[in-house]
């Protein structure tokens, strides 16, 4: 049996976070089921009727419920599950009829969008492991098992950019040029733009030698550091079966990406050629390839991809080294950083950075460069802070969190600031959550809160507009922009985690919850959650039950897989009834709250809630002392 502790500390001012969190809950149960009566048919599937004529596209469906059952684990409804499983199900068999997937997985594509694909897919595997095991292992074995094309195992790379479960898929485009639009040039402009002849005129775009037979000998072939994402697909599996091939997978896999980092000055570079020779089929570069260093994306691709690789190998072979795969290309980003206006910068990002810093787009601060290509270090902007935080989350080491210090001393901005905006990753909001746990802003809770209210609000309007019409190819992305579910404020408040990373990561997260009474995920009904600090010594959890009627018992679990173990656990108490006073007082006295102590040396803790009643916890954690698991409180030993 878990530890159990009995809250005694009357509720009699519910705190204002409290309150708004419930009603946040309330308001995305609303919304969702408003989503799904608006833009989907019965069978799950999104209402689009036209054709895919691209390879891109996979991504835009499953990427608009991909936080869906990440509420349900958060505490949302109970029929919120088997609503994201019935859209996970329709939306893979329309994609199947558009052409799009062979055997439930996508045939072909980058990893910086089949991490996004595959965010829906994970969450699902950790709100009903019961159910997605066969469909996880099966789909990690497309690069495990090297009978199925994607893997070298002699090279320890994976053989393509375009990558999945056709085998015959080859080059990054079907026809004669990569689909690049106007636009898109316009922001990011071409890969391998050392092939043209200095000053010369732009080609054509179909005889463009950036988008066609160039790119696709040169860029179309070997690794590139965006597959490092496939290593979430291995870790899922793992955490899943426990089968150890995943684990030594994974081990070789990262470890050949760290070597090729070191040999390169600790910077990872982009592009592995087939025969194992970085730069192999860029003259030597070892930046240049699909969704690297120089195009499109840069850091914002590179780093996420990384990251996930580094976390995803720390947690299958508990080598904490993994993350110097990260460190040292973030610092020497950093370190070439310069202080400017962000419209001052040659930013291609501009519509995110527009909305994240708002007034202050206008505001000297630290900007860093993106991408490298043969004219060096371009492309500033500021800081995406998702890298960092989730490296120090999972570390808790000085030096990570210093980097953080770092970052936000050398800000021109007010890193308390909230700003109310939803990016495509729903994320963002990371300065202000890190000046939140360093003590700085105790306003933080609501304030987040009410931006997520306004975030919903916003959505829903933004659903009204757009239901019921026919949706062009060109613009599949409405759906994304339409999805009513915010989680990024519950995920901070309630779990201590950041946002989960975009490209293909799994959650980070230092505490999680299941309603014992329910025996399922999540917070109970009328139980509000707040973490206010994330040190492993002192992780410090509000827990408050709202109803004035009920009893509630929330499980708390150290870490998001239950591999954290709690140590010790200091809670309030009122063991004085006093404080009532008698039938004829006009008024109550303040309770006199005590504290007292409890020995866990496990990943749960059981805690009764009678009504009206809040504690605090001050969780002692020892983390990683236990493989990650799926593994519930209700299940057997």
């Amino acid at each position: 049996m878990d530890p159990v502790i009995t809250a005694s500390v009357p509720l009699l001012e519910p705190p204002g976070w409290a309150v708004a969190q419930r009603g946040l809950f309330d308001l995305l149960d609303r919304a969702w089921r408003a989503f799904e009566g608006d833009f989907t048919g019965p069978d799950g599937r999104l209402a689009y009727r036209g054709r895919l004529t691209t390879r891109d596209g996979v991504d835009d469906f499953y990427e608009t419920f991909f936080n869906w059952p990440q509420l349900y684990l958060l505490g949302g409804a109970d029929d919120l599950l088997p609503a994201a499983e019935r859209h996970w199900e329709g939306v893979t068999r329309q994609l199947a009829e558009l052409g799009m997937l062979e055997q439930e997985y996508e045939r072909g594509y980058d990893w910086f969008h089949q991490g996004e694909s595959l965010l829906l897919f994970y969450f699902l595997c950790l709100a009903a492991p019961g159910r997605w095991r066969e469909r996880a292992r099966r789909f990690a074995d497309l690069y495990v098992d090297p009978a199925h094309g994607n893997y070298d195992p002699v090279h320890r790379i994976i053989r393509r950019p375009h990558n999945g479960s056709d085998r015959h898929r080859e080059g990054l485009f079907d026809g004669r040029s990569y689909p690049w639009l106007p636009e898109e040039a316009r922001l990011y402009g071409f890969p391998l733009d050392w092939v043209l002849p200095p000053g010369a005129a732009e080609p054509p775009r179909e005889e463009d030698p950036r988008l066609g037979e160039q790119l696709r000998r040169r860029a179309g072939a070997g690794d590139t550091a965006v597959n490092l994402a496939a290593t979430g697909l291995v870790l899922n599996a793992l955490i899943l079966t426990g089968e150890p091939r995943y684990r030594d997978w994974i081990a070789e896999y990262v470890g050949a990406w760290r070597a090729r980092a070191s040999a390169n000055g600790g910077i990872v570079p982009d592009n592995v050629a087939p025969d194992g020779t970085v730069g192999g089929l860029f003259e030597g570069r070892w930046y240049g390839g699909h969704y690297g260093w120089s195009w499109p994306h840069g850091w914002y691709s590179v780093g996420q991809a990384a990251t996930v690789a580094a976390l995803a190998a720390a947690a299958a072979t508990g080598d904490e080294s993994a993350l110097d795969l990260v460190r040292p290309a973030l610092d020497e980003v950093i370190a070439q950083g310069k202080v400017m206006a962000f419209t001052e910068a040659d930013s291609s990002l501009q519509s995110r950075w527009t909305a994240q810093l708002g007034p202050d787009a206008g505001t000297p601060t630290l900007h860093v460069p993106y991408r490298y290509a043969d004219r060096g270090w371009f492309d500033y902007n500021p800081m995406l802070l998702a890298v960092p935080i989730a490296l120090w989350h999972h570390s808790a080491a000085p030096a990570d969190r210093q980097r953080i210090e770092r970052l936000r001393a050398a800000a021109g901005h007010d890193w308390r600031t909230v700003r109310p905006f939803r990016s495509k990753e729903e994320a963002g909001h990371e300065e202000p959550w890190f000046a939140f746990l360093a003590g700085d802003d105790p306003a933080y809770p609501e304030r987040i809160l009410a931006a997520a209210q306004a975030q919903v609000r916003h959505r829903m309007a933004r659903m009204e507009r757009h239901r019921g019409q026919d949706v062009a190819e060109a613009d599949i992305h409405v759906w994304q922009q339409a999805n009513p579910v915010v989680t990024e404020a519950l995920v901070q408040l309630t779990w201590g985690g950041p946002q989960v990373l975009y490209n293909g990561g799994l959650q980070q997260a230092r505490v999680r919850y299941y309603d014992a009474e329910a025996k399922r995920p999540g917070l109970p009904p009328a139980v509000a959650a707040l973490v206010s600090r994330i040190e492993p010594e002192a992780t410090v959890v509000d827990l408050v039950n709202l109803d004035p009627r009920t009893d509630r018992t929330v499980v708390v679990q150290a870490g998001a897989f239950g591999e954290d173990t709690i140590r010790t656990v200091h809670h309030t108490a009122c063991e004085d009834p006093s404080w009532i006073g008698g039938l004829y007082d006009y008024g109550h006295s303040e309770p006199r709250v005590t504290s007292a102590e409890a020995r866990v040396d496990g990943p749960w803790l059981s805690v009764r809630l009678p009504r009206s009643t809040t504690v605090r916890l001050t969780l002692h954690l020892e983390l990683r002392t236990r493989p990650p698991s799926y593994r519930t409180p209700f299940d057997a030993p």
